[in-house]
């Protein structure tokens, strides 16, 4: 299925069209949970922060302006979501771990099983280098790394400077190589 054009979308689920919104969600909903799953690490909860983030974007969407693109404000929502969320339940200390599943919900070749197990033990090291990291660095570099932003959108997301965004890149990546 090709991607619909957010603008029209965006237009169309402004004057209520179900089908634009199915569209909208079903467009998103993979990433918006993979970037939720990513801050919380539980996946009822990502369930959860994606459902409340395409409440919250059906309700933002007549103030919506193209100055950022769609895809940076929409995950602007889904961070902020997931962390009042977070707050909300007092889950703090899940912040500060990140995801050890992102690869399940990609689809993958079947490796064999010694790939498999290589892969495994590569994804459980780096995820456990990630989850050392604090939470400024370690939103930007799954940002940037995983959900393949540029720095432009990180930055737009974030509400920084594109310098800050790769200040952070480049302490990241520095501690992971430690």
């Amino acid at each position: 299925m090709k991607p619909a054009d957010p603008s029209w979308l965006i237009s169309e689920c402004i004057t209520g069209n179900e089908e634009a919104i199915t569209t909208l969600v079903r467009q998103y909903e993979t990433d918006v949970f993979r970037l939720a799953l990513s801050i919380c690490n539980d996946v009822p909860e990502a369930n959860e922060i994606t459902q409340e983030t395409f409440i919250a974007v059906l309700r933002a969407l007549p103030g919506y302006q193209e100055k950022k693109s769609f895809k940076a404000w929409l995950y602007t929502i889904t961070i902020n979501t997931a962390r009042s969320h977070l707050r909300k339940h007092k889950f703090t200390e899940r912040l500060r771990k990140t995801l050890t599943s992102i690869f399940l919900v990609e689809a993958q070749k079947s490796p064999s099983p010694e790939e498999a197990a290589i892969q495994s033990e590569q994804e459980a090291h780096l995820w456990s280098a990630l989850n050392e990291l604090d939470e400024r660095h370690r939103i930007v570099t799954v940002l940037r790394y995983f959900h393949e932003l540029s720095i432009t959108e990180i930055a737009e997301i974030l509400s920084i400077h594109e310098g800050t965004v790769n200040s952070r890149l480049h302490t990241a990546r520095e501690r992971l190589r430690n």
